[in-house]
Order: structure tokens, then sequence, then C-alpha cells
């Protein structure tokens, strides 16, 4: 790799520097662009390549390992979830969808990890007492954030094929990103129309990303989009994301959510619901939660 010569402070110019400095322009542009590619040429070389079969099969069942045992080594614990549902109904004059969000409602849920089994308790809409159950809402709602979709993604029965894609880092952390697909034939991600009444569901396959931690091999974060859905269910897509990040609960870190974010698309309205959780503490009789809620899309 060609390199260019480096003055450092209190040396005295050598005869290139010289020519360098007497040059034109566009010779000094030149030099300048060449310079620019020899930084991004040593940054890339900085950062590790892509990691030999026997590294990230290792990885891979280091994460796996950690996945299927997550829900067990989850403590009891309550926190709130904030949810922020939002419409993007069809546009006129050919605007494009996703850019004019409109805020349906948002919800407060009481969500208790019992026994290795969520419960949500709806406890406000929109600021006011709710005078209804969670699961009686219509509309799109996520469930599976606490170990239930990882689980299923690095179940063998899934028969999952995985491929590593990137480094990355992540809240400063060094991550390996791996892309995976997991088929109809083995999956047990099940859609839900969701519409009171006139159920419609089906199992889909489906295809994502996962964040995985260098250090630990847990997942900080990962995505699933279903694939050939049904064309009685009447969505176009369903996308999740899922961050997690450490939490300490009962004196103890443990990797829980932090925020979710589900966007379906059906032909005449888009649909986002944003996820955050948020004041973790150990499950007991006399656990509280709090009702501050952020406004806005993030």
């Amino acid at each position: 790799m060609a390199t260019l010569p480096l003055r450092l402070p209190g040396s005295t110019p050598r005869k290139t520097e010289y020519m360098c400095m007497s040059l034109g322009t566009r010779s000094r542009k030149f030099f300048l662009e060449r310079a620019v590619i020899g930084l991004l040429a040593c940054a890339a070389l900085a950062w590790p390549q892509r990691p030999a079969e026997t590294d990230a099969g290792a990885l891979l069942e280091r994460s796996r390992k950690a996945a299927l045992e997550y829900g067990s080594l989850l403590p009891d614990f309550v926190c709130t979830e904030v949810i922020q549902r939002y419409t993007d109904p069809i546009r006129r004059h050919f605007q494009p969808f996703g850019t004019d969000w409109i805020l349906k409602d948002t919800l407060t849920v009481r969500l208790g990890y019992f026994e290795h089994k969520e419960d949500h308790k709806l406890t406000l809409i929109d600021g006011h007492p709710a005078d209804r159950t969670y699961e009686s809402l219509g509309g799109a709602l996520g469930a599976g954030e606490f170990g239930g979709m990882l689980h299923s993604i690095f179940d063998p029965s899934s028969a999952a094929t995985f491929r590593w894609v990137s480094w990355k880092n992540v809240r400063r952390r060094r991550a390996a990103v791996y892309s995976y697909v997991v088929e109809q034939a083995h999956s047990d991600y099940v859609l839900d129309s969701g519409v009171p009444g006139k159920p419609h569901a089906a199992t889909v396959g489906y295809h994502g990303e996962l964040e995985i931690d260098l250090e630990t091999g847990a997942t900080l974060s990962l995505t699933y989009q279903a694939d050939n859905i049904p064309t009685e269910l009447q969505w176009n897509s369903v996308a999740t994301t899922v961050d997690y990040n450490f939490v300490v609960v009962g004196g103890r870190n443990y990797l829980l959510p932090a925020r979710s974010e589900t966007v379906i698309r059906r032909p005449l309205m888009w649909m986002r619901n944003q996820m955050e959780f948020r004041d973790y503490g150990k499950f007991s009789t006399e656990s509280t939660v709090t009702f501050d809620v952020k406004d806005g899309v993030k």
C-alpha cells in the first residue's frame, strides 16, 4: 500500500514534503484523495475480518446454548411495558407510507414474569384507567420478547440456517451479525389477524438477523420478518426488532428487553407498535408499576 510522507511536530520537512507543498491545487487534491484512501484501507485492516468457519460456528454454538437457557435463568420480575400504537392510512396524492404516523393510543401494561411465564395486565389507556383486558384489545400486540422467539430461532427443531454477515459495535460491545432463515415446515411462529370475532391465524416461516456479543455469546438484538403470509390475513409484511440491555434485578445483572418495534403493512394501512420496557424489579405480591409515559415517535 502506498504511503504519503508524514511530518511530525518539530521535525524538519524532507525534500519530498517541500515538493508536496509547492504543488498546484489539483496536485494537492490528488495527494489528499490518496491519503484518505490510505487511511480507509488502514481502518479496514484494523477491523477484524471474516472469521474462520470453525470460529463462526463456535460463537453460534455459544449463542445457541445461552438462548436455550435464557428463559430458565431469568428471575421472577415485574416491569412496566409502554406500548405506543401508530397507524399510517392510505395516502392521497401518492405520498409514501411510513412518513406520517398517527398515534392511535398509548397502552400502559403491568408485565409480570413468574415461573417462566408472561402475564400482561392492562392498566392505562391514554393515561386513563383501563376498562378492558389486554387480551380483548384489537389490533397488533407483541409477545415473546422474553426469550420465546430467541428460543425458537435456536431450537434444533427449527432447523434454522445461519450465515455470518459482519462485525458491529452494539452499545460499546463488539458483536457478530448473523442472518438466519427458518422455513415454514419447521416454524412455530404464528400470525393472528387480531380481529375480534373473525380470527385468522397461520404458521409462517421467517428470517432476520442476530447481533451476538463476542465476549459472552448473548444476543444483544434480533429481528424477525414473516415469509409468505397467507392472503386471508390481509397483511403484506410483518417485521419486528427487539433490543436487549443489561438490567439489575434483585442485585444481579440480567440481559432483558429494553425496547421493541413491530411494523405491519396492510394493503390500505400500515401499523407500527413501539414498546418500551422499564422499571424492572423483583416480583413480589407488593410489586407496583409507575405510569409516566413519554409521547412521540422515536
